[in-house]
């Protein structure tokens, strides 16, 4: 890492330079579900405030609002109407103010998400786009002519396969052209080649609330901006649809690094504002790091999916198809990602939940027993935790929630996204194609992260009033695992993550700043690496040891001693465990460092002065 300032302190060094968000730990709100404070049945702002105790108690010190702008909600406010008003059910403008204030009086800050690649067929500028060919805002959109076949027939501009199923291209009637859209037909694509359209972008959707006070935006779709204009045609690689998957089209364009920069420069740079795009159809590290390197001037960090994208079967036809992976693939993913920025002026985030995806205990724990759901939980938690960079968490990640259960049907899905690929495998009538799906679905819909959050033990789990129908369906669990249940319990997985929150801002210098180095890479069960923290003069170096039992078995504990090179005399400290009842104080090897218990999390640091 360059530039860090270094201070002793109590446990380790302080980066007095670096700025705020690189240790911040930020906590993504799913608005529709996280609280209704009408009863309506639709989470809200209100309800949002009503709970900032809770999000400033577990150690959040970012709070991420999902989208809350007017919107048909065609793709749950991700076709925006009006960028400066509030979809009703959620509240209103003073709402927002109330929120940014409920946040600056706890010390926390609020950033909101930003979708700008696309906006609502029924935003105003797509109205005026559409009302003419000479309309003055037509190129702010992005239109083409019609193709026609041998037979004289209509067909598409290009033969692009849109991330929701069908053709990225629709028919407009009144002006006889075509309009892009790479998400659903009610979602257009804005056309950044246009200067005007641009600065509209800056002026109506960024400054306005910048000046109200939000400290940054979640950028969607970020490096979308800037396709290639020459719109040829993808190669056909599905020889079962007319439509074929061209993100190399879309994604990171001719221009998008010049457009970011101008986006950084107009709008977030004046008023300090964070920013963390996201980063899709980009594997590589080499593709990444130009967005976030400090001196290019770009975006402050990003979201990259190779992770987070394990179980799926590609971003197209077959991405609800369930691949099973390996833990030794996921842990190749995770060091790739953590020390790609090692040696650079970039920077890193940690996650394993969204709202795009399936629950993290669900996937990458174990949820068969009572026991492991909570022992799987809190070792997740102890991962991500203890991993470089800035680290978010996803509403209702912090008590363990869970996918929907398997007994839920079809009807229980209402995401745009499962819906459309549910009836791509209908349509195609292969039966075995939509049991795949339906398996796919049940392990990685965006919908199991979209369930209202599971406050207590009362009807609709203290989402909405009790009798209210919620938009989405409770979980059948929540009686189970709840918010109010595990406040009381020290042992809880809510309660640990309160603790090992604390631990990560304690010793930063190794969990948010440390280098990573994978241990046993291609053990099936252990995920084990060290961290280490970046030395300056006047600092001692320090290593940590974390061990994560990824399996139902007891597994042998590593060498802690020789890993981080302590003496006889000098026995590694454990700085955390899993297990309830702590950890056993003995004097022989095996007593010190005994077998670490199924899906057991543990990590040991170098003794020396803290």
């Amino acid at each position: 890492m360059n530039g860090h300032y270094y201070q002793n302190g109590t446990n380790g060094c302080l980066f007095g330079k670096e700025p705020w968000w690189k240790t911040a730990t930020f906590y993504q709100v799913y608005p529709a579900s996280f609280k209704d404070s009408n009863g309506d049945g639709w989470g809200d702002i209100p309800g949002l405030i009503s709970e900032m105790d809770y999000l400033r108690d577990l150690g959040v010190d970012c709070v991420w609002m999902s989208p809350v702008f007017e919107s048909p909600q065609a793709d749950m406010g991700y076709d925006v109407s009006d960028y400066q008003k509030i979809y009703a059910p959620y509240g209103t403008v003073d709402d927002v103010d109330a929120l940014v204030a409920a946040c600056h009086e706890r010390g926390m800050k609020l950033i909101l998400d930003l979708v700008v690649n696309h906006t609502s067929v029924e935003h105003a500028w797509f109205k005026e786009s559409r009302s003419s060919r000479d309309n003055p805002k037509r190129d702010w959109y992005i239109w083409r002519p019609a193709r026609y076949d041998a037979e004289g027939k209509r067909v598409t501009p290009t033969n692009w396969r849109g991330y929701f199923a069908g053709p990225t291209w629709t028919w407009d009637e009144r002006t006889q052209e075509y309009y892009l859209h790479l998400y659903a037909s009610d979602q257009p694509d804005l056309n950044w080649e246009s200067e005007a359209c641009r600065e509209a972008i800056y002026e109506n959707t960024m400054r306005f609330w910048l000046e109200r006070g939000v400290d940054g935006f979640r950028i969607d779709t970020v490096n979308k901006y800037s396709k290639r204009t020459e719109y040829a045609d993808a190669p056909v690689t599905d020889l079962g649809s007319p439509h074929q998957p061209a993100p190399e089209m879309w994604c990171n364009g001719p221009r998008i690094h010049e457009f970011i920069r101008e986006m950084r420069r107009k709008a977030l740079e004046p008023y300090g504002a964070v920013s963390v795009g996201e980063l899709s159809n980009t594997p590589l590290p080499s593709q990444v790091l130009p967005y976030v390197s400090a001196a290019a001037q770009e975006l402050d960090m990003v979201f990259e999916f190779s992770m987070i994208r394990l179980g799926t079967g590609g971003m197209f036809g077959p991405k609800y198809v369930y691949v099973p992976f390996t833990l030794p693939q996921m842990k190749a993913i995770v060091a790739e990602w953590q020390t790609f920025i090692e040696g650079t002026d970039g920077w890193t985030t940690v996650f394993c939940e969204n709202h795009d995806n399936g629950r993290a205990v669900s996937r990458f724990g174990d949820c068969s027993t009572r026991e492991l759901w909570a022992a799987s939980a809190r070792a997740l938690a102890l991962w991500q935790a203890t991993l470089t960079g800035t680290l978010f968490l996803y509403q209702g990640q912090e008590i363990g929630m869970t996918n929907m259960p398997d007994s839920w049907g079809i009807e229980e899905y209402k995401d745009v996204e499962s819906r459309s690929f549910y009836a791509e495998s209908k349509a195609a009538g292969d039966p075995n194609r939509i049991s795949d799906t339906l398996r796919g679905l049940a392990i990685l819909a965006r919908d199991h992260s979209r369930i209202p959050f599971q406050w207590n033990d009362q009807p609709n789990a203290g989402f909405t009033t009790e009798g209210v129908t919620s938009w989405m369906r409770v979980h059948d669990n929540y009686r189970e695992i709840n918010a109010e249940k595990q406040k009381g319990d020290p042992n809880s997985v809510l309660s640990f993550y309160k603790r090992v929150l604390r631990l990560r801002k304690e010793y930063q210098d190794l969990f948010v700043f440390g280098s990573f180095k994978l241990l046993a890479a291609e053990d099936e069960a252990l995920f084990a690496y060290v961290k280490e923290n970046p030395v300056a003069e006047g600092t001692a170096e320090r290593k940590a040891l974390v061990l994560l039992n990824f399996s139902r078995e007891s597994r042998p504990c590593l060498d802690v001693r020789s890993i981080l090179g302590n003496t006889a005399d000098e026995a590694p400290r454990l700085l955390v465990s899993t297990v309830e009842e702590g950890h056993v104080n003995g004097k022989t090897e095996a007593e010190q460092f005994p077998a670490l218990r199924p899906w057991e999390g543990r990590v040991y640091i170098s003794s020396g002065p803290d």
